[in-house]
């Protein structure tokens, strides 16, 4: 029973089945019906011999010589009987001829009787001896004769014998060749299948270094293709993964450190106050670099768990650009940066004010953190249509195309202007507030230019409920 447990031998059944059942139907519906086929054709054949005799009995006598003309021509075996006028109806045999050696003596046939009684042509089978026949009888114009005609059909019969007997052959032959090459092919079949099976073990298993081939165009194909580009991401996630705990830890282990020292030297009493104002300064920096990471990390599970509250009201991004020039003005010039903002009037679209916010935090931050002193960096804002938009540019060394497309991958750190650092979910974490909101965030990067644009819808007469 646990042979039939497996695929290879449920298809290959599968196959034998389907074979057994079509040689079936060819054996007991096909050969039947090529058999009475055969059979009216005999029939018919009969039928217009005996049409003719009977026709040209209008200027002929029913002779043996007659008959046999006929029987000769047709190989049938033609008699000729004249229809008496006694009742019960009898018949009276005047010819009888047999091409091809049929002879022999009829006495009132049945289809001959018929005929005689109905004056109409009848067509049928009888059985003489152990022989089988194809029979036509037919009355002349007058009314005073019926030409019986028949042929044997023991050459057709034995035709379709013949048939069934070597389709019984044939159709051993093909269930033992179905039940090889189903079973082989069946084989190859679950190996495919084992092969994915094996493939899935390993990715649960955590190992995602090797890959999943198969070239065939089917659909076990396509399934080893979307097996693979699952590989390959969770293989990047995997590795985005460990790159973040080892981040994680770095950015947590640092400020810890920094302020377990600060603490350990504010200890000691012989500390001047500015020393002491300024090791309180460094620790604020710390707690606020703490706090951030701790936001980053909450915001991201708030947004798995899709437990993110967002009010969709007007917001002035023109507004936003000034607030997040004030902001960071002190930053950008201790890093020796030039911030400039760029609005002409109110640029009004909408969202969630405190998250639009925190989106253009992260693309100043980012456009700060990762050019190079003496960078140019402008936040804009401009309306086209149904859309507004919040711009920051930089005319940094931009982003290389190996990391342009990952720049908003979870965990994802880049090294652009020699500069990496952060814990790499700023960008990822303003991507999807930005979708939150109907919005999007687009990257357009070249040398000597880079721009981060935050798309939202602009504001309407509809009126928009607070969204979850």
């Amino acid at each position: 029973m646990n042979l039939f447990r497996t695929v290879g031998a449920r298809l290959s059944l599968a196959l034998l089945v389907v074979v057994a059942i079509v040689l079936a139907f060819v054996y007991l519906i096909v050969t039947p019906t090529l058999q009475d086929r055969l059979v009216d054709s005999r029939k018919d054949q009969v039928a217009t011999v005996a049409s003719r005799v009977a026709d040209s009995l209008r200027a002929n006598q029913p002779t043996d010589a007659f008959a046999l003309g006929f029987a000769s021509a047709t190989n049938t075996r033609v008699a000729i009987f004249e229809i008496s006028d006694r009742t019960p109806l009898d018949l009276r045999q005047v010819a009888d001829a047999g091409g091809g050696g049929v002879v022999g003596g009829i006495d009132n046939d049945p289809l001959a009787l018929e005929s005689a009684r109905t004056l109409s042509p009848v067509q049928g089978a009888a059985t003489r001896g152990e022989r089988k026949y194809a029979e036509a009888a037919q009355p002349s114009a007058n009314g005073r004769y019926v030409v019986l005609v028949s042929n044997s059909i023991e050459d057709s019969l034995g035709s379709v014998e013949l048939v069934k007997h070597r389709l019984l052959i044939s159709a051993l032959f093909a269930l033992a060749a179905a039940l090889v090459l189903g079973y082989v092919g069946a084989r190859l079949f679950a190996r495919r299948i084992r092969k994915l099976e094996q493939a899935a073990e390993r990715i649960a298993s955590g190992r995602f270094d090797e890959p999943i081939e198969d070239s065939s165009p089917d659909e076990l194909g396509q399934l080893a293709r979307a097996f693979d580009r699952m590989r390959r991401r969770l293989a990047g996630l995997e590795h985005a993964r460990r790159e973040f705990i080892a981040n994680a830890s770095h950015e947590l282990r640092t400020p810890l450190f920094s302020l377990g020292g600060h603490l350990e030297l504010l200890v000691d009493e012989e500390l001047d106050e500015a020393t002491r104002r300024e090791f309180l300064g460094r620790m604020r920096e710390q707690v606020d670099r703490l706090t951030k990471l701790a936001g980053e990390l909450l915001d991201l599970s708030r947004l798995d768990a899709g437990r993110l509250r967002l009010d969709r009201e007007p917001v002035d991004l023109a507004q936003v650009a000034e607030l997040l020039v004030e902001e960071f003005e002190a930053r950008a010039q201790g890093s020796g940066h030039e911030l400039e903002v760029g609005v002409n009037g109110a640029v009004t679209g909408l969202g969630d004010e405190q998250r639009v916010l925190q989106v253009g935090r992260a693309l100043v931050e980012n456009a700060l953190r990762h050019t190079p002193t003496g960078t140019h960096v402008r936040v804009q804002t401009s309306a086209n249509g149904e859309r507004v938009t919040l711009a920051v540019e930089d005319d940094g060394p931009g982003i290389g195309q190996r990391d342009a497309p990952q720049v908003f991958e979870r965990f994802y750190r880049g090294d652009t202007g020699g500069r990496a650092s952060g814990s790499g979910l700023g960008l990822a974490i303003a991507r999807e507030l930005a979708e939150a909101m109907q919005g999007e965030i687009e990257l357009t990067s070249e040398p000597g230019r880079t721009v981060f644009t935050l798309s939202l819808p602009a504001v309407s007469s509809t009126s928009l409920p607070t969204i979850e």
